[in-house]
C-alpha cells in the first residue's frame, strides 16, 4: 500500500475513533510529552521515564554553555536545544514554540536524551548518545515528509561526525 494511502487510512481510523469517543464523553487530549514518550518507547526500545522533564527557553549562549561548557568556542546559533541531565530540564532557544513538525522534532531529539538519562544509560562519549536521538528525530520528520538534511542541513557526513567518538 502506498504511504499516502496508509496515512489516509490511519487518519480515517483516528477520526472515526475520535468521533465515537466524542459522542460518549469529551476528554482532554493526552499531554504532548506523554505522547512523544509513548512514541519513542514503542518505536525505539526506550524505557518510560518516571518523571517528565521541565521545558525552559534560554538565550542561545546559555544552551552552548549547557551543551559544551563555559569555555566552549561554539557559536550560539549552532545549538537550538540542550538537555541538562542533572536538573532534568530541556532547554530551547528563545522563540521556540513547538508548533511545527521541525520544532517538535527538536523536542523528540531531547526527549531521547531524557529517556536515556532516566534509564541511566551510559555511553563511551557524548557523541555516542546522539545516534539514537538523531535517528528518532529523522523518523519523526519523515512522518511529515521531511528529513534532517532538508530541514536542518544535517547530511550523512555531518551526522557521522556528530555521532562518532573521537578519543
Amino acid at each position: 500500500m502506498h504511504i499516502s494511502a496508509l496515512r489516509s487510512a490511519a487518519v480515517a481510523l483516528c477520526l472515526g475513533a475520535a468521533a465515537s469517543v466524542a459522542a460518549a464523553e469529551t476528554q482532554d487530549p493526552p499531554p504532548l510529552l506523554d505522547t512523544i514518550e509513548l512514541w519513542l518507547v514503542a518505536n525505539f526500545g526506550l524505557t518510560p521515564a518516571s518523571e517528565v522533564p521541565d521545558l525552559v527557553t534560554a538565550p542561545a549562549s546559555r544552551l552552548v554553555e549547557i551543551r559544551y561548557g563555559s569555555a566552549s568556542q561554539v557559536s550560539p546559533g549552532e545549538v537550538v536545544a540542550a538537555y541538562d541531565e542533572a536538573s532534568r530540564i530541556i532547554y530551547f532557544t528563545e522563540g521556540w514554540t513547538g508548533r511545527t513538525p521541525a520544532q517538535l522534532s527538536v523536542l523528540v531529539h531531547e526527549m531521547v536524551h531524557h529517556l536515556q538519562a532516566s534509564a541511566d544509560m551510559r555511553f563511551a562519549c557524548p557523541a555516542e548518545r546522539e545516534v539514537l536521538a538523531y535517528r528518532a528525530q529523522d523518523a519523526w520528520l519523515q512522518l511529515f515528509g521531511m528529513d534532517l538534511e532538508s530541514t536542518f542541513g544535517i547530511d550523512p557526513a555531518m551526522l557521522l561526525v556528530a555521532t562518532v567518538c573521537t578519543h
